[in-house]
């Protein structure tokens, strides 16, 4: 019988972590995350007959060429960026999909998106600016903590008597995975943002024909 000592356990302990690690150093690439999150249709008919129309979001961040980036524990960077790589069309459209399945009282709404502007035929505008959206993953012996955020402003003008409603959500979110992938922080990132969406749904309400804030 062949026994092994307990420095050889150890050797080949060791070998694997560097192993594992030789493959993990950041070579500078893009990663695109899709954060689009399937929205179960609502059961119910169509809420009121209220038309409502969702501008593309203005991105305000500072960094405009992605929303993070992976350090590796061996050197190195990947970057994330969402697909098609403009955050405020991704946020819009994940708004126009939970309102259209799924919107205020638990029913499905008439919303559409259009490009700036272009809205003639609506009793509600929602635009919005986004402030912060990231996703950042930081590598290190045996595991990755991975933190995304957020930080929306959504406007609604309501057409019918000419007011406003502003609403702005915020908020992070942190997962410590021992295997890492980049699922993780597209996930992650997806749940962040569906938080925000919710809390603008519950945090307001249609009452006339027009987006208010609720009681």
């Amino acid at each position: 019988m062949k026994f092994v000592t307990m420095r050889q356990v150890l050797g080949l302990g060791l070998s694997g972590v560097l192993l594992m690690g030789a493959g993990c150093a950041g070579k500078g690439e893009m990663r695109l995350l899709d954060v689009r999150t399937p929205v179960a249709a609502s059961s119910s008919g169509l809420g009121d007959q209220v038309t409502i129309v969702v501008e593309p979001f203005e991105d305000r961040r500072s960094d405009k060429g992605r929303v993070g980036m992976r350090s590796h524990l061996w050197g190195g960077e990947t970057y994330f960026n969402v697909t098609g790589e403009r955050p405020g069309d991704v946020i819009a459209q994940a708004l126009v999909e939970r309102l259209k399945n799924r919107g205020w009282r638990d029913r499905a709404w008439n919303v559409r998106i259009v490009q700036a502007g272009s809205a003639t035929d609506a009793d509600i505008i929602i635009s919005g600016q986004v402030s912060e959206f990231s996703a950042n993953a930081k590598s290190r012996v045996f595991s990755t903590v991975v933190t995304t955020g957020s930080k929306i402003t959504v406007q609604a003008r309501n057409l019918r008597d000419k007011s406003t409603t502003t609403r702005t959500v915020e908020g992070t979110q942190s997962r410590t995975v021992f295997w890492f992938t980049e699922e993780d922080v597209q996930e992650l990132l997806a749940a962040t943002l569906q938080d925000g969406i919710n809390r603008f749904i519950s945090d307001t309400m249609i009452e006339q024909r027009a987006l208010r804030a609720a009681h």
